[in-house]
C-alpha cells in the first residue's frame, strides 16, 4: 500500500496544479464561433498543454493571495518541462496551439493573417488581452528571437497598442515574460495587454 507523506502532497500540489484543471477548463469549441466558452472561474487554465483527459477538479479558487505563489510554481513546472523536451528548438506543445486550430474557444479581440489577440480567461486586471503570432517558428520566448523575425516582434507590439489604445484609452500596460524567472508559463511567445486600472510600480 503506498503511503503518501502530507508534505509531499502539497509538493505535489504546489507544483503541478495545473495538471489537474485543463479537462475541466477546456471544452470542444463550439462550430464557428468566436465567443469564450472557457469557465472563467478556472484559475490556472490554458497555461499548459494537457496531456490526458482527467476528471473535472477544482483544487484552488481564484483570486487572493496565493495566485503569484501558484503561478511561479506553474512557472517553473513549465521551464522544466521545456528544458526536457526542446530538443529541436520547437518546443513543447501548447494550449495555444489548441486556440489557434479552433479546437478550444477564445474570445477574440483582434485577428489578421500573422497574429491573434484574445481575452485572458484569468484576467489580472478589468482588460487583460494576450497576443501571440500565429506561426510560433521556434518564438517560445522572446529571448529566442532571431533576427529575422524583427518583423514579426514590431507587428505583435503594434497589435498590442493597438488593442490598448482602443480598449484602455487612459494607458496600459504590456508585459512579456521570458523564462523561468520571468514566471513564463506558455512557451509560445505572447503579449499581456493590461489596463482598465491604475497600475502600481515597480510590477511583480
Amino acid at each position: 500500500r503506498l503511503i503518501l507523506s502530507g508534505k509531499f502532497v502539497r509538493l505535489l500540489l504546489a507544483t503541478s496544479p495545473r495538471i489537474f484543471e485543463y479537462a475541466a477548463a477546456f471544452p470542444p469549441a463550439a462550430a464557428n464561433s468566436s465567443s469564450s466558452i472557457i469557465p472563467r472561474n478556472s484559475l490556472l487554465a490554458y497555461r499548459r498543454c494537457p496531456k490526458i483527459d482527467l476528471q473535472r477538479s477544482k483544487l484552488f479558487s481564484s483570486g487572493g493571495s496565493n495566485d503569484m505563489t501558484e503561478e511561479v510554481a506553474a512557472a517553473k513546472a513549465a521551464a522544466a518541462e521545456y528544458k526536457s523536451s526542446d530538443k529541436d528548438g520547437a518546443g513543447p506543445a501548447t494550449v495555444f496551439d489548441n486556440i489557434l486550430s479552433g479546437e478550444w474557444g477564445s474570445t477574440k479581440v483582434h485577428e489578421d493573417d500573422v497574429s491573434l489577440a484574445f481575452r485572458d480567461i484569468n484576467p489580472q486586471a478589468p482588460v487583460h488581452v494576450v497576443v501571440i503570432p500565429k506561426h510560433r517558428d521556434g518564438l517560445t520566448k522572446l529571448s529566442n528571437a532571431r533576427e529575422d523575425q524583427k518583423d514579426i516582434l514590431g507587428h505583435l507590439m503594434y497589435v498590442a497598442q493597438l488593442v490598448g489604445k482602443k480598449e484602455c484609452p487612459e494607458g496600459f500596460r504590456v508585459v512579456v515574460n521570458d523564462g523561468e524567472h520571468g514566471a513564463q508559463s506558455v512557451y509560445h511567445l505572447h503579449l499581456h495587454v493590461l489596463g482598465g486600472r491604475q497600475m502600481g510600480w515597480p510590477p511583480g
